[in-house]
């Protein structure tokens, strides 16, 4: 593996969700530590699921991972970094100012601004805090889904830049003042990121055409903030030996012309090869064989199960019933939410309903699905940038039109605050849950982490309503709306494998406290459904029915989407998705 040589002492595993970032982190970080080496690996996923790969509770302390001398692992909680931040702001000052004050600041730490700096302030020690990290050989990470990455690196650079600005509004008192004291780490960690000697990206992607072009966006932009030293694998191929399968060969082909036509951005990048190997890449010695250099045993035929399986169609004549309401898809990167908001959106269109089909994923990118036009579909997108400069733009010309040039001045110093983005997209989210009163709107949310930092500014703003209104008032605010399922239908997505699955589960629990209930599952990508002759594909789909099964425990509304010989770009290909078992 070249990832393998030269290693600098910082990794970072990046890419679209569902790549096997984790997979390839974990199996760096065992193989690193199999040689001796001292290893520690970090994930900075929101939603991550290192603890289930080991099958050991982690958690945000650095914890020794038994089943691996050498390895120690820790995961980035934003909650818990969250809180802890509050306590270290809010603590010297409780007792000292009035209740009401602290209440107050206690408020404006509760949104997931003050989350995103907790996580990044964990996040910079590791990079800089010697102290911290010296026993470490290597340190490995394994990050969120593209757009959450990008913005995670982005921030040593935005905040350095802000807080020689200025410092802000009081909205965000307690996250600059923590801020401010942190400069010099903030500039230690760009020099860290910036230098190839220390620092390695590895894009992380699959033999397809989206995450090609995904690996390539990220590849440029990364690039423009300073990360040099770039590698790319590909991950999950179609082995030769099995295109004697129909299925099989159709994956083949595409996989080839994808690499045949991958971006220019990716071409000159050092890059490794990685077959599709068939078990779920779940414990220590699967993880081995990820980079081992034997070649993995062709398994033994499989009989096929004869099961009827629920089709997407089921779920698209239940939304029909009510003419509107907002459908929104959620789940872990890389599960096919994308693809599943297009396919419903298009047929609900294609049925004579007006429809939004809208993304609030920064990585996510509909017009490729869609590539092309149909009636009564509109597609949207709640871009942060492009909110964040409305918002910005609506504040000046309300608020600023009355003050004097000094005045004025503050004001855009505030609005320059990255905490604005959250306002602009909260704003942005909420629009178009009102939109949803008069017509369909399919909502392909961004991975289950960075969503799950949408709803809970979601819910600030409906405590703060709440806290406010008067007795007598009628209460109406966005959360509500969520919780209404006349009115939001909450779609789980996942694949049927035990990762994703489990993380699956995770976020139905999360979305229960928070007053959601999930109204289905899909399951997509589907193996079992689709019937494979190859050895190998036909042994992953027989792993399959242990999760279905698990799924069905889950919810009681659960549709199941088979894998496609070609990919499902496309207005006739998306609607192929919901007709599949009604010919």
């Amino acid at each position: 593996m070249n990832i393998l040589i030269d290693l600098p002492r910082f990794l970072f595993f990046t890419g679209k969700g569902g790549v096997g970032k984790t997979s390839l982190a974990c199996a760096t970080a065992i193989r690193l530590a199999d040689e001796g080496r001292q290893v520690l690996l970090v994930s900075t996923d929101p939603a991550s699921n290192v603890g289930q790969v080991f099958s050991v509770a982690i958690g945000n302390h650095i914890t020794p991972i038994s089943v691996v001398p050498n390895l120690s692992a820790l995961e980035i909680d934003p909650q818990a970094a969250a809180q802890a931040y509050r306590d270290r702001i809010v603590g010297p000052v409780r007792g000292v100012l009035p209740e009401a004050v602290v209440r107050g600041i206690e408020e404006q730490l509760s949104g997931a601004c003050t989350t995103e700096i907790a996580a990044f302030d964990e996040f910079t020690a590791l990079l800089t805090d010697t102290a911290l990290t010296d026993g470490f050989d290597h340190i490995i990470f394994d990050t969120a889904p593209t757009g959450h990455t990008i913005r995670l690196l982005q921030l040593p650079g935005a905040w350095t830049g802000f807080l020689d600005a200025g410092k802000g509004d009081a909205s965000c008192l307690g996250p600059l003042a923590g801020l401010e004291k942190q400069r010099q780490r903030y500039s230690d960690a760009v020099a860290v990121l910036s230098d190839s000697r220390r620092t390695r990206l590895i894009l992380v992607a699959r033999a397809q055409r989206s995450t090609l072009q995904e690996a390539a966006r990220t590849s440029e932009e990364l690039a423009h903030i300073g990360f040099a030293e770039q590698h790319l694998v590909i991950n999950g191929c179609m082995p030769e030996s099995e295109i004697f399968d129909p299925l099989a060969l159709a994956i083949f082909k595409r996989e080839r012309h994808a690499l045949d036509n991958m971006p220019a951005a990716l071409r000159g990048l050092t890059t490794d090869m990685r077959s599709l190997l068939p078990f779920n890449l779940v414990g220590v010695d699967a993880l081995r064989a990820l980079l081992s250099d034997r070649p993995v045993s062709t398994p033994a035929a499989v009989e096929h199960r004869d099961v009827e399986l629920p089709d997407l169609g089921g779920l698209v004549d239940e939304f029909e019933k009510n003419g509107h309401g907002l459908i929104m898809l959620m789940g872990k990167g890389g599960v096919g939410k994308t693809t599943m908001a297009a396919a419903i959106a298009v047929e609900l269109a294609a049925r004579g309903h007006v429809v939004n089909l809208t993304t609030s994923d920064p990585a996510a990118h509909l017009s490729d699905t869609l590539h092309g036009e149909i009636a009564n579909l509109t597609v949207s997108r709640i871009d942060p940038r492009i909110e964040t400069e409305r918002y910005r733009q609506n504040v000046l010309e309300t608020r600023g039109c009355n003050l004097d040039a000094q005045g004025r001045a503050l004001l855009e110093e505030d609005l320059r605050s990255p905490c604005t983005e959250e306002i602009a997209v909260f704003q942005a989210f909420s629009r178009a849950i009102r939109e949803a009163d008069r017509a369909f709107v399919v909502m392909d949310t961004a991975p289950t982490g960075h969503t799950l930092l949408l709803l809970d500014a979601t819910g600030a703003y409906h405590r703060e309503v709440a806290r406010n209104m008067k007795d007598d008032a009628q209460l109406s605010t966005p959360m509500m709306q969520l919780q209404n399922q006349e009115h939001t239908r909450i779609l789980i997505v996942t694949l049927a494998e035990t990762t994703p699955v489990l993380e699956a589960a995770s976020l139905q629990q999360d979305l229960r406290r928070a007053g959601i209930e999930p109204w289905a599952w899909i399951v997509n990508q589907s193996l079992a459904a689709a019937h494979p002759a190859s050895p190998l594909l036909a042994l992953r789909a027989e792993h399959e029915w242990a999760q279905l099964a698990a799924v069905q425990q889950y919810s009681k509304r659960v549709a199941v989407v088979p894998v496609q010989a070609e990919e499902p770009v496309g207005i006739a290909a998306l609607r192929a998705l919901v007709k599949l078992g009604k010919d």
